[in-house]
């Protein structure tokens, strides 16, 4: 098979790097393409040495199955055309083509089966913060109908990418040493601090980040489900955390929800708060699965339960969900 990844050089062209290789993914070639500053750059995958080509409308994607691409949305709009001509499938990890009707947003554990139709040749991953709710979310959508969900994110650095994960250390070293901080890829100094916001506002209050939870959970579970997000931006390096309180159309029991945790796809069990256990983004990072912890009844509704999550942000929010995607199409004999 002939693997693509477009922005190779940022955090989650690094992570679909490992990825791969942890997962075995078969390969035969895998090409690497970044921008004019990252061009020329040699990544080392399975002992061969790999040149990272510029990214141009050519056609270096001839005889490609498989393409991730992480560069951007402006990038992914701007090369789709080019990426997918010759056949290539686009796995995308970019807002550019999520709401588009003719392009599937998946989740494998929630809808994998929409990877199947794809009549531009393009398959949408989700949002971070929108990829980990939904995991969990599924797995009580099994027991009972979830009519009304209210999240809170609280977000890593890493969601604004590479960059911003190193100014987050700079910040740290810069208070603790009594100098003034490096603010630049956000909106004020992290370190020390929370910011209630991520992304831009729209005219109703909310971020663009905040309406691609309530837009983005629709598409993926077929769902008329209501969606109220608050997405914060927190000191954290990689992990995303949220609090999530789901309402039921039937009444769904702690212990219910927590036994269809444990046979959930891509979950995992943490909640016993008796000897202090639940998730936490210091003890999650590099792992595949979404945690989760503190289930319980909610006290402002019959129908309300409440609960935890913490899921890596670059992997299972980003690289890890797209391999997962391509995984899929390769049992179904899409990709061989």
């Amino acid at each position: 098979m002939k693997v693509a990844i477009v922005g190779a050089s940022g955090a989650v062209g690094q992570e679909f790097l490992r990825v791969l290789d942890e997962r075995n993914f078969p390969i035969d070639e895998l090409l690497l393409f970044g921008s004019p500053r990252s061009a020329g750059t040699k990544y080392t995958f399975r002992g061969k040495e790999i040149e990272v080509k510029l990214l141009q409308h050519n056609d270096d994607f001839k005889g490609v199955d498989v393409a991730f691409t992480s560069a951007g949305g402006g990038t992914s709009k701007e090369f789709a055309e080019t990426i997918t001509k010759h056949g290539a499938i686009m796995i995308d990890n970019s807002s550019a083509f999520r709401m588009d009707e003719d392009v599937p947003l998946v989740v494998p554990e929630c809808n994998a089966a929409d990877a199947l139709v794809r009549p531009r040749g393009i398959i949408a991953n989700p949002n971070c913060t929108t990829i980990m709710m939904v995991v969990a979310l599924q797995a009580l959508e099994n027991i009972s109908h979830i009519k009304r969900i209210h999240v809170s994110s609280y977000q890593a650095a890493s969601g604004a990418g590479a960059a911003a994960m190193a100014e987050l250390y700079e910040q740290y070293r810069q208070v603790l040493a009594g100098e003034a901080p490096t603010v630049e890829k956000f909106a004020y100094q992290l370190a020390f601090n929370v910011i209630p916001q991520i992304d831009v506002f729209c005219d109703n209050g909310y971020t663009k980040e905040e309406m691609k939870m309530y837009n983005e959970t629709k598409k993926i579970m077929h769902t008329d489900c209501e969606v109220s997000a608050m997405c914060v931006r927190v000191p954290s390096l990689r992990c995303h955390s949220e609090s999530v309180w789901a309402e039921t159309e039937e009444p769904v029991s702690v212990e219910a929800f927590q036994e269809a945790i444990r046979n959930g796809k891509g979950l995992q069990l943490e909640d016993n708060p008796a000897e202090k256990v639940y998730p936490m983004p210091l003890f999650h990072e590099n792992c595949d699965d979404v945690f989760v912890g503190r289930v319980r009844k909610d006290l402002a509704n019959p129908n309300g339960i409440t609960f935890w999550l913490v899921s890596d942000q670059i992997k299972k929010g980003a690289a890890l969900n797209a391999v997962q995607i391509a995984e899929y199409l390769i049992e179904q004999g899409v990709l061989k």
